[in-house]
């Protein structure tokens, strides 16, 4: 998921309240008689109260998103990686896909010859590329040090954008390379040593595989119900998943018995938890709280990974480790506000669009609209 985020498009699921035709229709007339402070006042919405609800929801995403790099680091002690992660996502996906059926017929998953494909695509680039990388780099990277890495996609985003010809503003290039300098700080242990450098370079190759799926489904069309392309993608992921395992011979050695109980609780954490309950969770936010809101996952969910792999595996809280995530969430923090100010795109309808980043450990992670971060 869980993905993001968010990471496909979303079906008309604002997080926040831009201006309606009608109440901007209403702060020009109010404008035109009464001046523009009459005006901007006539036009503006109303600020929204956050109920408990919202809270709670917010809580789901930060504490499962969060969780989810634990989850997979215990699950790949005793399972093979690509296998792990298509047993996740091909058994959220057909849940997923048979909710919709019992809930809206075969008309809930029908799409056409074009978004299946588009769906599939984005699928293959978020959960084989990314969410497959990630597990297997956590076979020898700890879960807090993969979470901080993953940390850096939405930096990645504003690299592609800017090469699709959207100029980045100044803020959001600091805020890369502030990243830039983070991820340099985080990846000194695997140059001393200390940590796999294999590991590190794999789940930098996450990012870069995520960034790339969540800037891709920007520009092809996705189905517009958003369950449906979570489904398709989760499938499809998964499937991509089965096939990278059997190729790296990853059958051969599974032995179902010597699969420890813990490994199979994380496995059914990261499928209940990370890729139905929060991704539920995190589409009712996007239609029911501000995205600046919203947004925060991207840098809470590190901390919380980091914090969880400290408490529960006794992974070590260096001194690289701190100074590095600090910075690679302060370069995510410039990116994610400058990209939630109002005004940065000429219309309300972009406005409301959720931004674009996502997460390769859980498609539907994509602050940009549940794509499939389970």
């Amino acid at each position: 998921m869980t993905p993001p985020a968010s990471p496909s498009q979303p079906a008309a699921t604002p997080g926040s309240a831009p201006d309606t035709p009608a109440t901007t229709k209403a702060g020009a007339e109010a404008r035109t008689e009464a001046g523009t402070e009459a005006g901007a006042k006539a036009g503006a919405s109303p600020v929204p109260r956050l109920g408990g609800a919202v809270w709670l929801a917010l809580l789901v995403v930060y504490i499962v998103w969060g969780s989810t790099y634990l989850a997979i680091r215990v699950a790949v002690e005793t399972m093979p990686s690509f296998l792990s992660a298509s047993a996740r996502f091909l058994t959220a996906g057909l849940l997923l896909a048979g909710y919709l059926l019992v809930r809206q017929g075969p008309a809930g998953l029908k799409v056409t010859r074009r978004q299946l494909a588009s769906s599939v695509l984005v699928g293959l680039l978020l959960l084989t590329g990314g969410n497959g990388l990630v597990v297997l780099g956590e076979t020898s990277v700890p879960s807090g040090l993969a979470a901080l890495l993953v940390a850096a996609v939405p930096l990645w985003m504003v690299v592609l954008t800017a090469f699709g010809g959207d100029r980045p503003k100044p803020a959001e290039l600091a805020g890369v390379l502030l990243g830039l300098v983070g991820l340099g700080v985080l990846s000194a242990p695997a140059i001393g040593g200390s940590i796999e450098p294999g590991g590190v370079i794999l789940i930098i190759g996450a990012t870069l595989l995520w960034a790339t799926g969540s800037f891709v489904s920007k520009k092809i069309p996705m189905p517009g119900n958003v369950l449906a392309a979570s489904a398709y993608q989760m499938l499809a992921g998964g499937l991509g998943d089965l096939l990278v395992g059997v190729g790296r011979g990853e059958q051969h050695g599974v032995d179902l018995g010597a699969v420890s109980g813990r490994s199979w609780l994380a496995l059914a954490y990261l499928v209940v938890f990370g890729s139905l309950l929060a991704f539920t969770a995190y589409a009712w936010l996007l239609r029911s709280a501000p995205l600046t809101l919203v947004a925060t996952y991207a840098y809470v969910n590190p901390v919380v990974a980091v914090l969880l792999g400290w408490l529960i595996l006794a992974e070590p809280l260096t001194g690289p480790t701190l100074a590095g995530g600090a910075i690679v969430v302060a370069g995510v923090c410039l990116v994610v506000s400058v990209s939630r100010r109002p005004g940065r795109s000429s219309s309300a309808g972009s406005r409301a669009r959720p931004a674009e980043t996502a997460d390769p450990v859980d498609p539907s992670r994509s602050v940009k609209g549940p794509s499939a971060r389970s």
